[in-house]
């Protein structure tokens, strides 16, 4: 079964409010930074639309909040994308399905990276696996869209300011509305 924009809207405004996993913003405000930071960065609408969507997956399968102070790693990463296949291209999906191995990755190459992660951030770090090794940085980096999950992984790191000022629900939706059409009509791609 795939999701629609008005599966996803009704996702983000019957649990958008939930908290973001100990931090001080809430499910939605997480995505609308996100989503910020990647406009503000000048990525392109697929990114920016990964960027929006890469923890839609913590709306699909509720496992209350800061499930990871509970040692749950609820998968969130692959969660969403069986919903979104259908109608998303890669340049979207891929990021997402990336943006926690870019966090294992980051820790590998940047020797401050780990210390600059917030409490819920390493604890979950260690659920998912841990510090990439060198080999697995260097077959990380080299996957297709590896770099765009990097870039997403730093603005998923960024987007925990209560008192950021954001487009709002609909803006986002839709810039995934555009990457969907991109995608069913590739003729007329932005």
């Amino acid at each position: 079964m795939a999701l629609n924009l008005g599966d996803i809207r009704f996702l983000f405004e019957r649990h958008g409010a939930i908290a973001y996993s100990g931090e001080p913003v809430t499910q939605l405000q997480h995505a609308l930074q996100c989503g910020a930071l990647a406009q503000a960065a000048g990525a392109a609408d697929p990114l920016v639309a990964a960027a929006f969507l890469h923890d839609l997956g913590h709306l699909l399968n509720l496992q209350g909040e800061t499930p990871s102070a509970r040692g749950i790693d609820d998968g969130h990463q692959y969660f969403a994308l069986p919903f979104l296949r259908a109608w998303l291209p890669d340049s979207v999906l891929e990021p997402i399905r990336l943006h926690v191995d870019a966090k294992r990755y980051l820790c590998a190459i940047d020797s401050g990276y780990r210390q600059r992660l917030s409490a819920d951030s390493t604890r979950s770090l260690a659920l998912q696996g841990g510090t990439f090794d060198d080999d697995q940085a260097r077959a990380f980096i080299g996957r297709p869209f590896a770099q765009e999950a990097v870039n997403l992984r730093r603005w998923d790191d960024a987007a925990k300011e209560p008192s950021m000022r954001t487009p709002g629900l609909e803006h986002f939706l839709r810039v995934v509305e555009r990457v969907a059409l991109s995608k069913a009509n590739p003729g007329d791609a932005r």
